[in-house]
């Protein structure tokens, strides 16, 4: 993955911890190098690379193009060649100074893993003295038995779906503050860990382009004053991730520039990288030109009495004050309300469907960077729970693969108790469970066998998945076989696709009966529940017995 570093460190120990030979910056590669680029080709057959998809492959010409798009972060060879990629602890290299991420004591035990034992008592004794160090600030001390000079220690913030905004401008400030204390200790080079960490359940890959995206906004500042900044990760993943974050805010030349237009998250944050919020924004439009005067006449004696009347009516201010000025944009107050009045004129616009008894299906639709988002949160909140009570429900379980070779997910309406069910957790297994296969083309096969008995959500609740589960699964989704359709399931079918989404609804097969079904899906791809087969021969009479081709057992008609 990286070119070979000549420290006598075995495969798999850490560098601190066999106390190796130290780290030079010229044996870390740099961002900007040709060699470097040609070693980003990935080929850890361990990881897959189809969960994290490469941002700078298009799959179409026509994507790539940035139609007349202004680059928000355009090449500049000068940054990068400051920037560095390193897999390895960053106090095992030779540079200015190392960031620890720790906790508001400086706990050893809470700090990066490896780093006091390799720096010896000393710093752990300094640390003591700090006085502690509050949620995205900084503060530094000596490096001691370290290559380093110093140790800059920061206080990741914890993460949080309800204060993402705030978890983003914390960590921003994070990164911020550890390269202000660099210029002002005048130190020139830092290594930089992922100060997210997992304790403090940080999404990785939006933890990622906050980290970056402010490093970027700081150096375009102050480039002048630093000359190396080395991003360390310690795993496959997060490698992978910033090989392909990196040239969307470090291009290297104007094909990545042109690509990384249309791959950008739509919030890349202000001028420090910090998330805008537009109501801390203060919206006042710049000073209008001076006009120059003309020469001036010679005063005309008037009386008393008019002289505040001319006065009261003079241009004279009005040339100076232009009537936007002190006028704001956008005031967050009427930004509200309209956003409001727009929620309700399209909740109001669905009265049809409460009406039919299809339930309320909420606000406008969501853009393509609110879905990502929203994902992205629930992933994260998905992958951090154990869900096992959900998973032994067998609501909604992996399958094999359909006739082409496509994955199927199978899905029975029966097992679906919404009495008994957090629907909230509900949601978070089908995401986590759906994300392997929504990467490519996939089907769905629903069994609806004796669902009926059964209450069923409303299209809101239908509405929020699909939102969760993002556009990608609209776009990878090829077929939704459902087994057993009944008259009142096909008309929910049907306000799905008039009130929710004619994409993903459109694609429905209706399949009465099992074998039918092996048309599609092959018996053998299948677990299917017994009451399944008995549902088919109540419901097709006595159209002949159904054998299961995988135990061989015959079901008769009861």
């Amino acid at each position: 993955m990286y070119r070979t570093v000549a420290t006598p460190t075995t495969q798999g120990e850490s560098p601190s911890a066999s106390g190796d030979s130290v780290v030079t910056l010229d044996q870390v590669p740099r961002w900007s190098d040709a060699e470097h680029r040609s070693s980003l080709e990935y080929n850890d057959p361990s990881f897959s690379n189809s969960y994290f998809p490469d941002p700078l492959t298009s799959s179409s010409g026509g994507e790539s193009s940035s139609n007349g798009m202004v680059s928000r972060f355009p090449v500049d060879h000068d940054i990068n060649s400051k920037i560095y990629l390193w897999r390895g602890n960053p106090w095992n290299l030779e540079v200015d100074a190392v960031v620890n991420s720790t906790n508001e004591n400086l706990d050893e035990a809470h700090s990066s893993p490896g780093l006091h034992a390799a720096a010896g008592p000393g710093l752990a004794e300094e640390c003591a003295t700090l006085g502690g160090c509050r949620t995205g600030m900084a503060k530094v001390t000596n490096a001691y038995d370290l290559p380093a000079r110093r140790v800059i220690h920061t206080v990741g913030p914890k993460y949080a779906i309800k204060y993402h905004t705030a978890a983003e401008n914390a960590l921003s400030h994070c990164y911020r503050s550890c390269l202000e204390l660099l210029i002002e200790n005048g130190l020139k080079s830092i290594a930089m860990g992922c100060i997210y960490t997992e304790a403090k359940n940080y999404p990785r890959e939006p933890a990622a382009h906050v980290a970056i995206r402010t490093v970027r906004r700081f150096l375009e500042k102050q480039k002048d004053k630093v000359n190396a900044v080395v991003f360390c990760t310690t795993t496959s993943s997060d490698t992978e991730i910033y090989k392909r974050l990196l040239p969307l805010y470090f291009p290297r030349d104007k094909h990545e520039e042109e690509v990384a237009i249309s791959k950008l998250p739509a919030d890349v944050g202000d001028e420090n990288g910090e998330t805008i919020i537009d109501e801390r924004k203060i919206r006042i439009k710049p000073l209008p030109k001076k006009i120059v005067p003309k020469p001036p006449q010679a005063p005309v004696e008037l009386p008393v009495s008019d002289v505040g009347l001319i006065r009261r009516n003079s241009t004279y201010l009005d040339s100076y004050l232009d009537p936007a000025f002190m006028s704001l944009i956008k005031d967050p107050d009427q930004r509200r309300k309209e956003q409001w009045e727009k929620t309700a004129q399209a909740q109001s616009g669905w009265n049809c469907a409460k009406m039919l008894g299809f339930g309320d299906l909420g606000g406008p639709p969501l853009s393509a960077a609110e879905e990502y988002s929203l994902h992205s949160r629930y992933l994260s909140k998905a992958n951090s729970l154990n869900l096992s009570e959900i998973a032994e429900m067998k609501i909604v379980y992996r399958g094999g693969v359909d006739s082409e070779g496509r994955p199927v997910m199978v899905v029975v309406g029966a097992h679906f108790l919404l009495r008994c069910l957090d629907l909230e957790r509900f949601v978070l297994h089908v995401v986590k469970e759906f994300e392997p296969l929504i990467q490519k083309p996939y089907s769905i096969v629903y069994f609806h066998s004796a669902a009926s008995l059964q209450l069923q959500p409303d299209l809101g609740w239908m509405r929020r998945v699909q939102q969760v589960l993002g556009r990608k699964h609209q776009r990878n989704l090829h077929a939704i076989y459902i087994l057993h359709p009944t008259f009142h399931l096909k008309a929910t079918i049907f306000a799905l696709q008039l009130f929710v989404d004619n994409v993903v609804w459109k694609k429905v097969v209706y399949v009465d009966r099992l074998l039918q079904l092996f048309r599609y899906v092959p018996r053998e791809q299948l677990t299917i529940p017994d009451f399944v087969f008995q549902h088919d021969l109540e419901v097709n009479g006595g159209k002949g017995l159904i054998v299961d081709p995988r135990t061989k057992y015959v079901y008769h008609r009861p």
